[in-house]
């Protein structure tokens, strides 16, 4: 390997590794200003273990995109996997519920929904069809091998 083929993977690797960094940065900060981590650390009452909270985001954020590039086969019996899968599956999800529920509420999508369909009561009664009926899509999603 020459000096310049050398030098030149050297750059790719600090471009690379600086734009990453940039646009997990940018993720984390969008879901900060959403409200997602503050409100999350209000509902649990855990405001004294905001350093904790930090570099739980920032280890996972990395872990994950290093878990994205590298596939790291983990070797796990057939129960244990789909245990481990079961929880990581349930763990996404609420994070997903979060982050929907602090955009809709960022946004204050759900009063402008309830008034253009004049709706007084029951705004829990659709949100909960809506989730009810993610959780069936994704359901039939996996149980019918769509992802592979």
């Amino acid at each position: 390997m020459s000096v310049r083929e050398i030098w030149e993977s050297a750059a790719l690797i600090l471009i690379g590794a600086g734009a990453g960094g940039i646009i997990s940065a940018g993720v984390f900060a969008f879901l900060a200003i959403i409200g997602v981590y503050p409100r999350l650390i209000g509902k649990t009452g855990t405001e004294n273990h905001i350093l904790l909270y930090e570099t739980v985001i920032i280890l996972g954020g990395t872990l994950g995109n290093v878990l994205d590039l590298y596939e790291f086969p983990i070797p796990m019996g057939v129960l244990s996997g789909n245990i481990l899968m079961a929880i990581f599956g349930l763990s996404v999800g609420i994070f997903v519920g979060c982050l929907a529920m602090s955009l809709a509420e960022t946004l204050k999508t759900l009063p402008v929904i309830s008034r253009r369909i004049h709706l007084a009561v029951g705004v829990q009664y659709i949100i909960l069809a809506v989730a009810v009926g993610k959780l069936l899509g994704s359901l039939v999603y996996f149980y019918r091998d769509m992802g592979a």
